[in-house]
């Protein structure tokens, strides 16, 4: 496929102004393909050639301004447009289209438990060629008019509001000047929640499989949803700029959610069908709140070009987790965020793929499509929240609503952003930016604490480029607690780089830079307070000053400056005492599949996972009284995963709950049973009883995954085909098998299969598109097999084998990281 490139998108957008896209879909020619009608009504500002982008699966018609053109043209996915007139022009396509069954354009769905079909789309980046025919790029903004035909009983929802006329016929409201990716379509027989605020029509929709799912939650998705928009119209002057409010949750949706302007798509995996944590209901709102920041950051104000993609992530980012903790009962966002996303953009920000928060070379889309990662996302976030600490909250909503105000439903760069940012303060903005948003890399603060008259005075060595403004907190021994509880006796606001050393008194037991987690850097202990974390960290007061010390020591286990088996100490010396979840559920996950499936040997391997289960034996004997259904549920889960023996989970799979509860719902069924066909504990006539017990979607992936895990040669083979030789699986089918293969027990079983992967998987990828790409890059790749011959593989498949862009991203960051955790084993640093 061609992919377009900024130079041909500039071209393009100096050429033609386009007004209007008529959009006719019909949903009702049957399984494999659907009918696309275009009309696309443009102006050229000069005669000149150009090309309108689709991807059909038959181009029956193709007629400009009343004059037929050969579809033959076609040429990959560009149709061209030559010796284009100055002036107005109306382009009618009429395609066959295929529907998708990897999450990209059209995505098709038959729900396995009753038997009904949704169809929706996910147009982003270029997918929208897979639908209709358009001039695919952000800065070519227009009105779009759509209309659906879909079989009786369905209903379809769009951006605008959608109105039935009969006989399967449904039209939408005009938009509001939008970006052709912000186009959005869910059609089926949905279950749906309706709702007013503020005059405006507000919904919730999902399959009817998981009505009384989502009907148990309506109040709560519903009220986060009420808050958020109130408190994004105290932060921002323009209102809400679009006619109606919808959220769908549809199946094998490939993101979190995707921000249509009028109809946010969301997977529907955050329909809670089983017990979750109040974390996971935390996460749930932050997206929701992350979802609605975008309406003004990237559907009324779009970027320009896919370099300043950062413009609408990390905007959405910061406003998702500071707006839930604003205005929902979730208050404590900013410690998940601090303990699971930061991770997420430390990590990427470390290998060789790292690039700028806001880079200058995304020359094409599928360069662009790479950069949608932790950098984007959270490394982008943690930016905006170093410079609201830096700038202060009343300037950087006056230099946002400034942005609104300007650029309202066109297209924005960086320059525009920083120039509104500019226009309400007297800081140097620019500066800021040239520092934060340009260059790469993690910094790294550690402090010296020099003590004279017994009085001392923090200097905080700085690695690295960007200046920081940070708390540093000073914690000293509670007398009067024998367990070694540690108080704040003062945090201090500290500019780095500092001017001079900064007096803090006596020495404290513990000195922590970055207090409060208001910047992006790693942090480092003096010797007095790595001892004080050892053996008080549990004791520390917040659990956002808790995250920054656990996010130091996994930052230190990673650069090979702490060993693997301390931080498994410190976890059993002190999770035990954890309250805070997403406290608990990082560092228990980090500990598993990363310490103990990773950095130890298999030899060191049984004793991390014994340790663990230990851990969780503890979490769960703490919550027997009933009082911490959260924490007892992240203790059974991570219990199940780590066990070595079967007997126990066994009895609990056959009794159908924990002693002392919970129940094993279909989740926690479908986990024990996973674990159990690890260990060898299970068969097929197991799996496929609990399928016939649990005959959902998500039944369907709990049995792939407990099937592929089988420590069985024929199971193996035939998990392997299923991935690699047929194009039948879906997305998520294909996920769920990718994650049972693997395991770290049946080394000598799947050795055969490590050389094997790098060959089956340069193919799929290039038949199956980015969405399988991405999966097989990040699922199926061996990563389990820490060693030199793997690392070689990967090195020659990406020097000699041409993977596509995707994969190839995908590889390099797991061959990073395979090479880093060889460095931990071997103690050494980077």
């Amino acid at each position: 496929m061609s992919v377009l490139t900024r130079d041909e998108a500039q071209t393009r957008a100096q050429l033609l102004d386009v007004h209007r896209y008529t959009i006719a879909l019909d949903l009702t020619t049957g399984d494999e393909t659907f009918e696309s009608l275009t009309v696309i009504r443009f102006a050229a500002r000069t005669g000149a050639d150009t090309f309108v982008e689709l991807k059909p699966a038959e181009l029956r018609s193709v007629v400009l301004d009343g004059e037929s053109l050969d579809p033959e043209t076609l040429d990959d996915n560009r149709l061209p447009l030559k010796n284009l007139a100055a002036g107005e022009h109306e382009l009618r396509i009429t395609a066959s289209m295929r529907y998708s069954r990897t999450g990209e354009g059209m995505h098709r769905f038959t729900d396995p438990a009753d038997g009904e079909t949704y169809v929706y789309t996910q147009m982003f980046m270029d997918d929208v060629q897979r639908v209709f025919a358009a001039f695919d790029q952000p800065d070519l903004k227009a009105v779009f008019e759509l209309s659906v035909t879909a079989p009786e009983g369905w209903t379809v929802l769009a951006n605008g509001i959608t109105e039935q006329l009969g006989e399967g016929r449904w039209t939408a409201a005009p938009t509001p000047l939008i970006s052709t990716y912000l186009v959005a379509v869910a059609a089926g027989p949905w279950h749906s929640v309706r709702t007013e605020h503020r005059d405006l029509p507000f919904g919730i929709h999902c399959r009817r499989s998981l009505a009384p799912h989502l009907d148990a939650d309506a109040d709560e998705i519903l009220d986060v949803t009420r808050a958020c928009f109130d408190r994004y119209h105290e932060k921002f002057e323009e209102p809400y700029p679009f006619d109606s409010y919808d959220q769908a949750f549809v199946p094998e949706f490939n993101a979190g959610a995707m921000e249509n302007p009028g109809l946010v798509t969301f997977r529907d995996d955050f329909v809670y069908r089983s017990a979750v944590t109040d974390t996971e209901r935390q996460t749930r709102a932050m997206v929701i709140a992350h979802e609605m920041a975008h309406m003004w950051f990237g559907d009324l104000v779009t970027l320009r070009w896919w370099d300043d993609i950062w413009l609408n992530e990390s905007f959405a980012e910061y406003m998702g987790y500071q707006t839930t903790a604003e205005a929902t009962r979730f208050t404590d966002t900013w410690t998940e965020f601090g303990v699971v996303r930061k991770a997420w953009g430390y990590d990427a920000d470390q290998r060789p793929s790292t690039h700028p928060v806001a880079p200058e070379n995304v020359e094409d889309t599928a360069s662009a499509l790479l950069n949608f990662d932790g950098i984007s996302y959270a490394k982008g976030a943690s930016a905006l929240r170093q410079l609201v600490t830096w700038l202060g909250e009343k300037d950087f909503l006056a230099g946002i609503n400034t942005h609104f105000a300007r650029h309202k439903f066109g297209n924005a760069s960086l320059a525009d952003f920083i120039d509104s940012l500019a226009s309400t303060t007297e800081r140097d903005v620019h500066a800021w930016a040239d520092a934060w948003l340009r260059t790469t890399g993690v910094d790294t603060l550690t402090p010296a604490v020099t003590t004279e008259a017994g009085t001392c005075a923090l200097t905080v060595e700085h690695t690295g480029s960007r200046p920081h403004r940070i708390a540093v907190g000073l914690y000293d021994h509670d007398l009067s607690d024998d367990e070694g509880r540690l108080t704040l006796r003062e945090r201090l606001d500290v500019d780095v780089p500092q001017s001079a050393p900064q007096p803090i008194g006596k020495p404290p037991a513990l000195l922590l830079l970055n207090d409060g987690d208001l910047t992006y850097t790693k942090v480092r202990f003096d010797a007095a307070s790595a001892e004080a974390v050892g053996t008080s960290l549990s004791r520390l007061p917040d659990p956002l000053t808790r995250a920054v010390v656990w996010n130091s020591l996994r930052d230190a286990v990673r650069d090979g400056q702490l060993a693997p088996g301390a931080y498994l100490e410190t976890a059993r010396a002190h999770l035990p005492r954890e309250t805070d979840l997403a406290l608990v559920q990082g560092v228990l996950a980090f500990a598993s599949a990363q310490i103990a499936d990773r950095y130890l040997t298999p030899e060191e391997r049984p004793a991390a996972l014994a340790t663990l289960a230990s851990l969780c034996r503890d979490l769960i004997r703490r919550t027997e009284d009933g009082d911490h259904p959260g924490l007892r549920l992240i203790a059974v889960r991570h219990f199940i995963d780590v066990a070595a023996h079967p007997e126990t989970i066994a009895a609990w799979l056959a009794d159908g709950t924990v002693p002392g509860g919970p129940e094993l719902d279909p989740d926690l069924r479908w986990r024990v049973l996973a674990r159990l066909a690890v260990l060898g504990a299970t068969d097929e006539a197991a799996i496929a009883a609990e399928l016939d017990r649990d005959p959902s979607a998500n039944g369907r992936e709990g049995a792939a995954r407990c099937r592929a895990a089988l420590p069985d040669e024929e199971a193996k083979r035939t998990a392997w085909s299923a991935m690699f030789d047929s194009d039948d699986l879906s997305n998520y089918l294909f996920t769920a098998t990718a994650q049972g293969f693997w395991q770290p027990e049946q080394a000598d079983l799947v050795r055969q299969y490590v050389p094997r992967f790098y060959e089956d998987a340069v193919a799929v990828a290039a038949r199956r598109g980015p969405a399988i790409a991405d999966a097989v890059g990040r699922w199926a790749f061996p990563a389990y097999a820490v060693d030199a011959e793997n690392l070689t593989l990967g090195e020659t498949c990406l020097r000699d084998a041409g993977p596509t862009p995707s994969l190839r991203r995908k590889l390099a960051d797991q061959l990073d990281d395979l090479a880093r955790a060889l460095r931990v084993r071997e103690g050494e640093t980077p």
